[in-house]
């Protein structure tokens, strides 16, 4: 029986994926209640849809977990390019949504391309310096193939605009970059020649612009700070203990969608200081146990895997956090496994499940195995002498 039959996943990253799926169907409610009833006359139409995606989000997760993630590395490529197709044909037919486009719609089903390119990309990028090794220094046969996949990936995603999903695609793929054998001299013309494009982006967008205008400014003046400025009410609210589960205020028309990016406004107006700490501190525990299963990984594209997915999921929670509590400018980053949405919590729940079956197949759990009794003299013998429970 091989090596990979005797471990099993790791238990600690797979019951905080769960608590946070769990907690959130309370979050969600809470903050889209008194939104849902004045809009569908029921308070319980956003818990009842966001109930189904954490229910799909959950099959996601016991999918990657059962599949061997080095079936993924053959795939990678089909499903980058996939994804390239899939972000084409949004701009052209994806539904428009606040000025961006960033949907496709198939009946009353939505897709949201982007999530679906992030993660294609991380899986792709771990198998090229995974397979490539050492001749990833060289800059034409292997820096230049990831540049090319990292901006087609991007630069679509950029143009839809989404410039927050894109600048943390940019940022992953540099993580990536930084953990292989590629040269410093090459990454950092990479950031250099990835600066200019993002302003050129941003001056493109007159929103972006004035998003971190008004940021830098403070003031608590103008449409574009008034949803950040709501939210951060709620974490005064808060206090240190919350004032309880159900009774935020600052749901109650204050917060623009508080189901969505600002859900940890909510956490935090309702749970308090001690509230927040503590979904932190799950997202910490994913971070250590993370790069933890990276570090026992069997091989190089399993080690590559673990820090992307486990980088994805702690930067967007940080950042997310970060624009709740006046940190960063205001993005539309969803908090991971929390926020209401469906396409991230799917394939970030597919992610963490592959992050979930690289760990039983290192050494960090092994099962309890039991040495056979000895056979009596004269009786026929076989070279099962180890069952595993």
């Amino acid at each position: 029986m091989n090596r990979s039959q005797r471990n099993h996943i790791d238990i600690w990253t797979l019951i905080v994926v769960l608590t946070l799926m769990v907690l959130s169907l309370g979050v969600v409610y809470s903050a889209s209640s008194t939104w849902a009833m004045e809009k569908f006359g029921s308070s319980n139409r956003l818990l009842n849809l966001h109930a189904l995606k954490v229910l799909l989000g959950l099959v996601a997760l016991f999918v990657g977990m059962s599949i061997d993630y080095k079936k993924y590395k053959k795939l990678t490529k089909p499903a980058v390019i996939g994804s390239i197709v899939f972000l084409m044909v949004t701009l052209v037919l994806g539904g428009e949504v606040k000025g961006a486009t960033r949907w496709l719609r198939f009946g009353g089903l939505s897709l949201q391309p982007s999530e679906f390119a992030k993660f294609a990309l991380l899986f792709h990028l771990s198998a090229l310096i995974s397979t490539k090794g050492e001749a990833i220094k060289d800059l034409k046969k292997g820096f230049l193939p990831m540049m090319i996949w990292i901006g087609s990936v991007s630069g679509l995603v950029l143009l839809q605009p989404n410039f927050s999903t894109g600048s943390m695609i940019i940022l992953m793929s540099l993580v990536m970059l930084f953990i292989s054998k590629a040269r410093f001299l090459h990454i950092f013309g990479t950031i250099a020649a990835a600066i200019p494009l993002l302003l050129a982006v941003a001056l493109a967008r007159p929103h972006v612009i004035e998003r971190i205008r008004s940021f830098i400014d403070g003031s608590g003046g103008g449409k574009l700070n008034y949803q950040l400025y709501q939210g951060i009410m709620g974490f005064g609210n808060g206090g240190v203990f919350g004032v309880g589960l159900g009774l935020s205020k600052q749901r109650d028309f204050f917060l623009p969608e508080s189901y969505g990016d600002f859900v940890f406004s909510i956490v935090g107006e309702e749970y308090g200081l001690i509230g927040t700490i503590f979904f932190m501190a799950l997202f910490l525990v994913i971070m250590l146990r993370g790069f933890k299963i990276a570090k026992f990984a069997r091989d190089e594209f399993g080690r590559l895997l673990a820090i992307g997915i486990t980088s994805v999921v702690t930067l967007y929670a940080l950042v997310n956090a970060g624009v709740t509590l006046g940190i960063l400018p205001t993005t539309g980053l969803p908090m991971p496994f929390v926020s209401y949405g469906g396409s991230s919590l799917l394939f970030t729940s597919f992610a963490v499940g592959v992050l979930l079956n690289i760990s039983a197949q290192t050494d960090m759990h092994p099962r309890a195995a039991r040495t056979a009794p000895p056979v009596p003299a004269g009786l026929p013998t076989d070279d099962k002498t180890v069952k595993v429970y």
